[in-house]
């Protein structure tokens, strides 16, 4: 039997999920999440330079995204400085690392798919 199926559901959290896959997705599916994760993946950023990076998410959705992947325990929300303007770092816990293998086995496989089947494009930016 296979390991996510060995019992009718699985739970973490409170959150109670059909199987393993379910709980991943929950954790990292979605729009946003993975590429926020991928990301932060070689070095810690602030909000403005995740923005820079990630143009095409208003800054609602990413404000929210990081919220719930600090909450889920793979993004650490580090603030320095105690008086305006402080400074606010995102970056991977260990348990967000712990994804990485994930993220890029995804690039590559994505990268794999645009190849065969679509194209790469460039939007020009307004400097």
């Amino acid at each position: 039997m296979k390991t996510e199926c060995i019992g009718d559901f699985v739970k973490l959290n409170g959150k109670t999920y059909p199987c393993t896959v379910s709980l991943t997705m929950d954790l990292v599916g979605g729009k946003w999440k993975a590429v926020i994760l991928y990301h932060l993946k070689d070095e810690a950023k602030r909000y403005n330079e995740l923005r820079k990076e990630i143009p095409s998410v208003t800054e609602m959705t990413l404000s929210l995204q990081l919220k719930q992947l600090e909450k889920d325990g793979l993004v650490l929300r580090k603030v320095h400085g105690k008086k305006p303007p402080v400074k606010v770092i995102y970056s991977l816990t260990d348990f967000g690392k712990s994804i990485v293998p994930v993220l890029e086995a995804i690039t590559k496989w994505g990268n794999r798919v645009v190849k065969e089947k679509g194209e790469f494009i460039s939007a020009e930016r307004p400097m």
